[in-house]
């Protein structure tokens, strides 16, 4: 099997979005305890097999049942443009199931030092409902991202199970419920990312499923985007302020202008001339987590 259309389909341009809960998570647990690099290792090495495993089952589900046509405004992947066939494709999705398990149990021995522990096995069953959710959003009979419930599914794993799993792994305690504001805002940033994605879709999706874009209409769904970028600005915000208050835990305001940018190419673009506002709005994501975090470990030094 060749290269390019095995990394055509893993997507890789949506790793950061995956990537920034977790780094979020791990400084934050960073500036309040000491923590242990193996786990933060297999941490990232798991996120980016599950968030790979997602992107190929998704094509497959949409292949499958006839989502990716010609007119689909997004971008075309391998199996759409017959750089793969679905057998193959099979293949590399068990391999990323395997793979996500392998990193997944080493995370969890190394975070925990036992896989048969009580908290051990909690995370092995979130593991688990991670794999399913990462291949069913449009894979099987009744797919979920088909019936408008995929915002849902990405705000809870993407936000509250990434940000708070990734915090609990390093410090092996939650000592506050302050830690969920955070977690809503990746989480609200991810359902945005899932949102343009649908916007730009509408006119094609509205024939084969239903997301909540199509619920919302145009007009009403770029309301719903700019009202989750604004819910993670501000949770994030009440978070830095409910927590010793000082300028360094704002260091993500400096990305303030690149979701201005985004919001106005959401309001002012259609079809395929959203696509760019994607990986727009991925990377500011990754850099608001990244900025976020830091900002409370360089407060500490």
């Amino acid at each position: 099997m060749k290269i390019r259309p095995i990394l055509k389909s893993m997507r890789l341009r949506t790793l950061p979005l995956s990537l920034s809960g977790i780094t979020l998570g791990v400084f934050l647990a960073a500036a309040d305890y000491h923590i242990q690099a193996a786990t933060v290792v297999f941490l990232a090495l798991t996120t980016i097999c599950l968030q790979i495993l997602s992107n190929l089952s998704n094509e497959l589900g949409d292949n499958l049942h006839g989502v990716d046509t010609a007119e689909r405004q997004g971008i075309h992947y391998s199996l759409q443009d017959g750089e793969m066939t679905v057998p193959a494709l099979k293949r590399l999705i068990g391999g990323f199931v395997g793979l996500s398990c392998f990193f997944g149990l080493l995370m969890i021995h190394a975070a925990f030092g036992s896989l048969s522990a009580p908290v051990s096995l909690v995370f092995v069953a979130l593991g688990a409902a991670a794999i399913w959710a990462a291949m069913h959003y449009t894979l099987g009979k009744n797919p979920y991202g088909y019936r408008g419930l995929g915002d849902g599914y990405v705000f809870l794993f993407f936000g509250l199970v990434t940000v708070c799993g990734a915090y609990f792994l390093c410090a092996h305690e939650i000592p506050s419920p302050l830690i969920l504001l955070p977690a809503a805002a990746i989480g609200c940033f991810s359902v945005a990312v899932l949102n343009v994605n649908n916007i730009r879709d509408m006119k094609t999706d509205a024939a084969t499923r239903t997301t909540v874009a199509i619920r919302l209409g145009g007009r009403r769904a770029r309301i719903y985007q700019t009202a989750l970028v604004a819910g993670g600005w501000i949770c994030m915000t009440v978070y830095c302020l409910l927590r010793i208050i000082s300028p360094w835990h704002f260091l993500y305001v400096l990305t303030l202008p690149l979701y201005i940018k985004h919001l106005h190419g959401v309001w002012t673009r259609e079809d395929r001339a959203l696509d760019p506002m994607l990986p727009l709005l991925v990377m500011s994501t990754f850099l608001f987590a990244l900025l976020a975090g830091a900002g409370f470990v360089v407060f500490l030094l």
